[in-house]
């Protein structure tokens, strides 16, 4: 067998959270950092499984006997990373028969660019990664797996900003262009606080569809409007009005008032509302605002984003 190496990119939904699952229009951002996927030939029989961190340490290994794919029992608990491993080959494997059909002495090395608790994508370029192993269609696994809209997928294999939306429930993706000529004057910081969401999610899914769907067009019209903006004010303008809509619509504080209420500049949330990162405008000297508050993780635009 010949060394196969796969790589992903990780992902940064800028809008449209919680509604591209419903059809809003959506800009995401491809990160630098992502994770890669190399296959070699084993010496001993069976599938060996390791994944190593952004430090190169050892965070997870597993044994798969392949014969053993299609036992659901092994499938059960998937908060358990082999359950979930053994979720991820089988649903491959349903998609492409002929997957790990020919070897039996394979060794399996992922390794991730960026701490795990960023949310960067730890999933979604392990599942773009599989699926290019298994020469599947990426999304398909991803409904057959964790599910979700899929921008993350477009994002790991795509090289620039996208546009992404679902329309009858495939995904529709289009170059962004997105290049702010004032991307010095925004930040990534990460807050390493996770949030229970799941109140947001039943609030955001016990909304009238007449309503949702409103929030749907709104969005995607705001996110129509973040690829023109030439200065900076029109972009904080714009992320405010953004904030306030999803935070009316989940029935949550923004991250600014719950936590930053008098920072001079626009603050975002990224993604999911849990925890990860935000997005905030100003310099770098207004960065120090965040580090004194005991934020110390900040990553200029033009680092993270490719």
């Amino acid at each position: 067998m010949n060394q196969k190496i796969f790589q992903s990119n990780g992902k940064l939904l800028i809008t449209g959270e919680y509604l591209v699952l419903d059809g809003a229009l959506a800009l995401a951002l491809p990160t630098k950092k992502g994770q890669s996927l190399t296959v070699t030939q084993s010496k001993k029989e069976g599938l060996f499984w390791s994944s190593l961190d952004e430090n190169k340490n050892c965070w997870f290994e597993a044994n798969i006997d392949l014969k053993s794919l299609n036992n659901k029992a092994f499938q059960q608990n998937l908060n358990d990373p082999k359950a979930r491993l053994y979720q991820i080959l089988c649903a491959a494997k349903e998609l492409n028969p002929d997957f790990l059909a020919a070897d039996n002495n394979i060794q399996v090395t992922t390794e991730l660019d960026f701490h795990r608790d960023w949310g960067l994508g730890s999933s979604s370029t392990l599942i773009n990664n599989v699926a290019s192993w298994a020469m599947v269609n990426p999304y398909d696994l991803l409904q057959k797996t964790f599910g979700g809209s899929g921008y993350d997928i477009a994002c790991a294999h795509h090289d620039a900003p996208i546009l992404y939306h679902l329309k009858d429930k495939k995904p529709i993706v289009e170059d962004a262009p997105f290049a702010p000529n004032f991307s010095d004057q925004l930040f990534f910081i990460h807050l390493n606080q996770k949030q229970n969401t799941r109140e947001a999610v039943k609030k955001y899914r016990s909304q009238p569809l007449n309503e949702l769907q409103d929030k749907v067009k709104e969005i995607s019209e705001l996110t129509r409007s973040l690829l023109v903006v030439s200065t900076l004010n029109e972009f904080e303008y714009l992320m405010t009005q953004h904030e306030n809509i999803l935070s009316n619509l989940l029935g949550l504080p923004t991250v600014k008032s719950r936590l930053f209420p008098d920072y001079q500049g626009s603050i975002k949330s990224l993604g999911g509302w849990g925890g990860d990162f935000i997005l905030a405008t100003g310099s770098l000297k207004e960065m120090e605002y965040f580090k004194v508050k005991g934020f110390t993780t900040i990553v200029p635009y033009n680092a993270m984003i490719l």
